[in-house]
């Protein structure tokens, strides 16, 4: 449990003095999703070079840039691990697959939404079983639904703390400690695409753009996939 005093210890702290902090906390039941992205290239890099006691996983979703296996291999490699990898379930992907189609979220955001719950969501919540406080990669100025977003919140549906360390942080915060530790990033970065999710739902963005105009261009949502919304 995370009282009131633990949570207002962690707003006081860095993102490495808070990650370290629910690591001397709990014994386990700490974990770390990574979508592979610059944020969480950071977060990783904190967790292994401290050697915290954090179990970091990704989601394979099946339809995900080659970048982003290349990527978790040079992690492992890296920091002499393996992150463990969490995949959709088969038969929910074959009855959407053949009742609607290959790529039937380009028709509607009800579609679209029902692909993200297949693929992210329910394999989210499969990794999430009897964890404890949940470790994300969520900064306040990605998009107006993470604005307000605290630093450490209670997650009622899932029933565990939600700590988001780098939520005060901006981009060139990110882009600098990237640099400075000599951390790996996905090599799509550099050709535009920022907020980087499935390969078919990502573009690479213009100059001046948002970062996630990227992600489901082709709707006016709030470009969410369900994974931090209630």
């Amino acid at each position: 449990m995370i009282s009131k005093e633990d949570a207002n210890t962690l707003k006081s702290l860095s993102a490495e003095e808070g990650l370290r902090f629910l690591s001397g906390k709990f014994s386990e039941g700490i974990v770390f999703s990574t979508s592979l992205g610059q944020e969480d290239q950071v977060i990783t890099n904190m967790i292994f070079k401290n050697q915290l006691r954090i179990k970091v996983f990704t989601l394979d979703t099946g339809r995900l840039f080659y970048e982003h296996y290349d990527l978790l291999s040079k992690n492992n490699s890296r920091y002499k691990t393996k992150i463990e990898v969490y995949f959709p379930d088969p038969s929910d992907v074959e009855k959407y697959v053949n009742e609607k189609g290959i790529n039937a979220f380009y028709h509607s955001v009800e579609n679209r939404k029902e692909c993200c719950f297949i693929r992210k969501v329910k394999p989210l919540n499969r990794a999430l079983e009897n964890a404890k406080v949940w470790i994300t990669g969520l900064r306040s100025e990605q998009s107006e639904n993470r604005e307000n977003m605290p630093i450490i919140e209670w997650d009622e549906e899932r029933k565990l703390f939600k700590y988001n360390p780098l939520i005060n942080w901006n981009y060139q915060n990110v882009l600098d400690y990237l640099d400075e530790n000599n951390v790996q990033e996905l090599s799509l970065h550099k050709k535009g695409f920022i907020s980087v999710g499935c390969q078919p739902c990502t573009r690479a963005i213009e100059e001046g753009e948002n970062p996630r105009a990227g992600r489901w261009w082709w709707e006016s949502s709030q470009k969410e996939c369900g994974l931090h919304t209630h």
